[in-house]
Order: structure tokens, then sequence, then C-alpha cells
């Protein structure tokens, strides 16, 4: 068997076996595929795809790759939770320590930005002195000490997708089902958890661009938990527009530090406040959803949701200063505002194009080397319905190169379309799977 005739079956649309696929993922983890030759099985399956079987066997070879967690010392039931991606998403640094503060056990490991979509590590690593590379054991320790840890992907822990998510995005191969499926529930088998609940993001600032494939993709991964025994709820959500106001890593740190505070806006707390609920249920805290909803809104506002971030950033070794005075954060050289040359009300607002335009600034990478650059990226001031006015300001563009900040200016303006007739809100979540 090599690797060229693997290339070559799924070229060819042929179905790979198990043999196969596990070839693939144990020598290419070893190093012995060499990336372009992984590129190129990778772009075949997107062109071609994977039915549920190829996918299933992609999944949990992935798994097998590394290490596989054993939570159980810290609680009988431990959830996770994780979202298919989007632009502005920063509800995993919002909700989790909400959970934790309900006397919850969260220990989560996040990705990397990808494509369009950001980062949860990155964003975190935006607090200085944050550790996100913690041994699993300190890691396991770490909850069991304040009741949530959030790191990143460990060398161990599924290495496989490790390097095929990295290689995903560089050749533009990231909105592919079976890929997508696999790498997300690939992490949540190893990482543990015996309950997961997904953030399945739907629009044009998701990988899903309707709601049929969102359900789909939720189908294909509720039955990859199932065979894994790991009971998995998927909720869909709109990522029609970006979520919250704030895209960049510092600027959705800052967002979410404000929203623990109280200051949290209705799509962010919509969406955090179902998720928490199903991660309440399956944690065997609280049957009634609405209740459940009604504790994640107590502990954000008698402060115990912002004390259990407060908690994490220092445990994990950042700099509390920042999360107190958020001032604090390296401001970007040039805050350029982004203004209306009509009036009406905002039709749409592409999300999809906002990723796009904060990667371009720098707050995303377009190769896997790519640093990226902290203090860049979007702040929304107007959304979709909202009644615009010539010459109010839309948004404001964070950028560290004028240039790069003035044709940000110009493509944001693209970004929305503005109608004469007054503009119905979207729902934020489109369904339970």
């Amino acid at each position: 068997m090599n690797i060229q005739d693997i290339i070559a079956n799924k070229r060819d649309g042929k179905k790979l076996n198990a043999d196969e696929i596990k070839y693939f993922v144990e020598e290419y983890t070893k190093g012995n595929i060499t990336d372009y030759q992984a590129a190129a099985l990778i772009m075949a399956i997107y062109i071609n795809g994977m039915d549920k079987d190829e996918t299933t066997l992609l999944t949990l070879e992935m798994a097998k790759s590394g290490d596989i967690l054993d939570l159980s010392t810290i609680s009988d039931n431990v959830v996770d939770k994780h979202s298919t991606g989007g632009v502005g998403d920063k509800i995993t640094i919002i909700l989790m320590p909400i959970i934790a503060s309900l006397g919850i056990p969260v220990a989560k490991m996040s990705g990397r930005g990808l494509g369009f979509t950001g980062g949860t590590i990155d964003k975190l690593e935006s607090i200085p002195g944050y550790r996100t590379e913690i041994k699993v054991e300190d890691f396991i320790k770490e909850v069991k000490k304040i009741g949530i840890s959030i790191i990143g992907q460990t060398a161990n822990l599924a290495p496989a997708d490790k390097k095929i998510y990295a290689l995903r995005d560089t050749i533009s191969c990231v909105g592919s089902m079976p890929l997508i499926a696999s790498s997300i529930m690939s992490k949540k088998i190893a990482a543990g958890a015996n309950k997961i609940v997904l953030d399945v993001t739907v629009g044009r600032g998701a990988f899903m661009k309707n709601k049929e494939d969102a359900i789909k993709l939720s189908n294909m991964m509720k039955s990859i938990g199932s065979l894994a025994n790991r009971e998995t709820v998927c909720v869909l959500t709109n990522m029609d527009e970006p979520v919250g106001y704030a895209i960049g890593n510092s600027l959705e740190i800052i967002e979410a530090i404000e929203c623990l505070k109280g200051n949290i806006p209705e799509d962010i707390k919509e969406i955090i406040t179902t998720i928490g609920s199903y991660i309440i249920k399956l944690a065997g805290k609280g049957d009634n959803l609405n209740d459940n909803k009604l504790k994640i809104l107590e502990n954000i506002n008698n402060g115990k949701a912002f004390d259990k971030f407060l908690e994490l950033v220092q445990n994990q070794g950042g700099n509390i200063e920042y999360v107190k005075n958020v001032e604090k954060f390296e401001k970007a050289k040039y805050i350029l505002p982004v203004t209306s040359k009509e009036e009406g009300y905002v039709y749409k607002l592409n999300a999809e194009k906002v990723g796009k335009i904060s990667v371009d600034l720098g707050a995303g990478r377009l190769r896997k080397e790519d640093s990226i650059d902290k203090a860049v990226g979007i702040v929304l001031n107007k959304k979709i319905a909202d009644k615009i006015n010539k010459g109010d300001i839309l948004a404001f563009i964070y950028a560290n190169n004028k240039q790069k900040g003035e044709k940000a200016v110009e493509e944001l303006l693209n970004a929305y379309e503005i109608v004469k007739e007054p503009v119905k809100k979207e729902e934020i979540i489109l369904g339970i799977v």
C-alpha cells in the first residue's frame, strides 16, 4: 500500500477502505507522508466527499492517533462544548466560566483560527501571560483545583487532526463536511468528555451556508458520537452576521469581559443561554431548560461568572490587571471609522466578508506558519435591522498598517447592504438536532 494509490483512488471518486484510511492517518502522523501528498488527498476528499462509513473511520483513526484522555476522575459527567466556527465567535470564552461558576467542571481544549473564522486559543493568548500549552496531567489538576481550564490541543491529542487541520486552512479545504465532522469529533472523542454540545453555525459567516447542510452535518456528528458512546446535542445558530460587535483577538476578549460583567448583546445572550442550558442538562444539573437559562443569567448578574474568569486567567499565568481594566490592552495604531453614504436599514452584513477583512488586517492566518496581530480587527456599530442615517458610523477598523486599514474601510462598506424599508431581526437559534 502506498499514498499515491490512495490519492488516486479518492481522486477517481472511489470509496477508501479501512486499511487505506488507517495507513494515511498513521503514516502522516509519523511524518512518512509529506504535506504535499496529504494536501493532494485532502483536496480529493474535498472535491469527491466521503460517505458515512469513510467519515466515521477517519474520525476514529484520528482520535486514536494519540492519547485518549480519561476525565472520569473529574466527574461522572464531563460535558464538552465546541463550535463549528464563525466570525466574532467568542462564545466559549464567555460561556465556559459561567458553566464552571455553576459547579460543572470545564475541561476544554480549543483550536486556533481557521480560514476566515477566529480561534479561541488565539484570543486567549491576547491576555499577556495566559498559557495555552499545559501538560495533560496538569490540565486535569487545574480542573480539579478551580473547576475550569481552557487550553490548546496538546501534541498527543489527535495529532493527526492537528496536522490536517492546519493544512486544510492553507489549501482552501476548510468547508468540507466529512473533514469538519471528523476534525471536531476526533478531538471531542480524544478529549475524554462523555457528553458533547455542538454549536453548529449556519449562514454566510459559517462553513455550512444553509440550514439543510447544517442539519446534515449535525446528524453526521451525532451518529459518530453515538458510535463512540458520546451523547451529543447540536444547537444550530445564525452566522449570517458576526456574533456580537467585535471581530479580532484582543477586541473579542474585551467584548467577552464586558459580557461577563453583564453588558451583553442580545445575540450573545441568546446563544449562551441556549447552549448553556443543554450543557447543564447533560451534566445532570437540571432538566428544565428555562430554569437553566435563568441560572446562567443569575451568575452573570451576581458577578460569579466574572470572578471565575478572573480565576481561570490567573491560574493559567495571565495578567488579571488586563481583565480588570481593558484599557491596558495594546491598541491598534489606526482606528478608522466606516461611514455610511446612504440612509435606510441594514438588510445584510456579510459575516464571511467581515471575517476575511479581519484576516487581511492581520487578525488571522493565510499560511499555517503566519503569526497574527492581536490588536487589529473590527468593531461594529450597526448590525442587521438597525436604522442608518447618512453619515452614521457603521463600524471602526483597527489597523496597524494605514494602507490596509483604508482598504478595509472600503471593503467593509461593501459588506453592508442597506435598503429603504424596515428590516426584521433574524432568528438567532435556528434549531436543535
